[in-house]
């Protein structure tokens, strides 16, 4: 997947300092109440670097980074606003994923973008699914506003 501004959003992300530390309490709340909220099996604050997408934090999902090459939220981040997928195995672009035909059996998938204050799309807040599931418009317009949260946990200074 080829992203415009490659090498500016990765400057912008490896600025922050944030790959690789450990959890923020407030993230893993907020990812809780997502999960709730939504009823997904799996809620991440993914973050996309080069060769890999890392989890700044994470509910119901044992690894702490997946390679990029099989990310969907590297899709997701050469989006307008987000990625909706209702079902991975029949989508052609991701019916073949190992996260799709393997662990964690991804069938549905809602990641909106998480940009910094410069326009850099960094990674997403995203929904993982066990079950093929379509989102309405209320849920899309929900889940962006807690990915404006976690934009302001992120990327704001205290």
């Amino acid at each position: 997947m080829d992203i415009q501004y490659e090498k500016e959003r990765l400057d912008a992300l490896h600025s922050l300092n944030i790959l690789d530390t450990s959890p923020d309490e407030r993230l893993d709340a907020l990812t809780k109440e997502v999960q709730a909220e939504f009823d997904c099996k799996t809620c991440l604050v993914s973050l996309v670097a080069e060769d890999r997408q890392w989890f700044k934090s994470r509910q119901c999902m044992d690894v702490a980074e997946t390679p990029r090459n099989i990310s969907f939220c590297t899709y997701a981040i050469a989006e307008e606003e987000y990625l909706i997928v209702p079902d991975a195995t029949a989508d052609k672009l991701f019916a073949n994923n190992p996260l799709v035909t393997g662990s964690p059996f991804i069938r549905a998938y809602a990641g909106v973008i998480l940009r910094n204050q410069d326009g850099y799309e960094l990674g997403t807040l995203c929904l993982l699914y066990d079950k093929a599931r379509e989102f309405t418009e209320d849920e899309i317009n929900k889940l962006k506003h807690y990915a404006r949260l976690v934009e302001t946990i992120i990327f704001t200074k205290p």
